[in-house]
């Protein structure tokens, strides 16, 4: 009771509504289901959710696929790594020192836009037909990811900061470690996850396009064949590696960036 004698408002319990990503997906599934059954498209064109899945889980049954899933996730890998570490290193050194990046400013402008996928003639003559073509798309298309953002992570760190580790005579390893690692570092994961979905990209455009055995060859090979079902299950199965990944980069970073605030704002 209040001091005049009322009730304290109390407060109204609204009815929890769907949240809007299970919306989706249930929209999207009935969609699936429904318009290739509607005769808007050719017979055989564009089937249904069900098929579909029903031939998706009589593939998970070959050795076939998993063989060319686990090529495929090598390759990304591999890829990944190494554009990781590239661009890591390659951005703290150009980001602490003025010189280089205003040297090497026009360079990266001119190189992140070339499409990763215009070099696939030149990565073939190079290095051939063998998986070494993709992992070289990789990490060209997914370096640039990491670059960019390591270079605005470094950017962002407080000016005093950097100053007070100079007062304090720190050397270049206690600088990075202490001053500029735990401001690049959220960058650094953006740029990972952003790097991450561009080599899962790239490793089955390669597949599909050169012809190295993944799952991008599968795809090829069904679509060649005209095994229209088949195809679209193969496709799907991509689509959910690549949520998987995201996924999964996500609550690595929020585990290890537990203690940025960013992060806690996000929870």
């Amino acid at each position: 009771m209040t001091a005049r004698g009322l009730t304290a408002p109390q407060r109204i319990r609204r009815p929890r509504l769907p949240r809007a990503p299970l919306v989706g997906i249930v929209i999207a599934v009935v969609a699936a289901e429904l318009i290739p059954r509607s005769g808007l498209f050719p017979a055989g064109t564009l089937p249904p959710l069900s098929s579909v899945l029903a031939e998706l889980c009589r593939e998970a049954g070959t050795s076939a696929l998993w063989q060319a899933l686990g090529r495929t996730v090598r390759t990304w890998a591999i890829g990944l790594v190494i554009a990781v570490a590239a661009g890591v290193v390659i951005g703290v050194v150009i980001g602490l020192v003025p010189v280089l990046r205003a040297i090497t400013a026009s360079t990266v402008e001119f190189l992140r836009p070339i499409p990763s996928v215009a070099l696939i003639p030149a990565v073939i003559l190079i290095f051939g037909t063998g998986s070494q073509s993709g992992v070289v798309l990789i990490v060209y298309a997914a370096f640039w990811q990491v670059l960019l953002q390591v270079l605005y992570g470094i950017q962002d760190i407080d000016p005093v900061a950097m100053e007070t580790a100079r007062s304090y005579r720190f050397g270049t390893w206690a600088t990075v470690r202490h001053v500029v690692w735990p401001t690049a570092l959220p960058f650094v994961f953006t740029g990972v996850r952003l790097a991450a979905s561009v080599a899962l990209v790239l490793a089955i455009t390669a597949e599909l396009v050169i012809g190295t055995p993944g799952m991008g060859q599968l795809i090829s090979v069904a679509q060649s064949s005209g095994a229209t079902t088949r195809m679209f299950a193969l496709v799907l199965l991509t689509g959910v590696l690549g949520v998987l990944v995201n996924v999964a980069f996500r609550f690595a970073e929020r585990g290890v960036l537990s203690w940025h605030p960013s992060v806690r704002r996000a929870r």
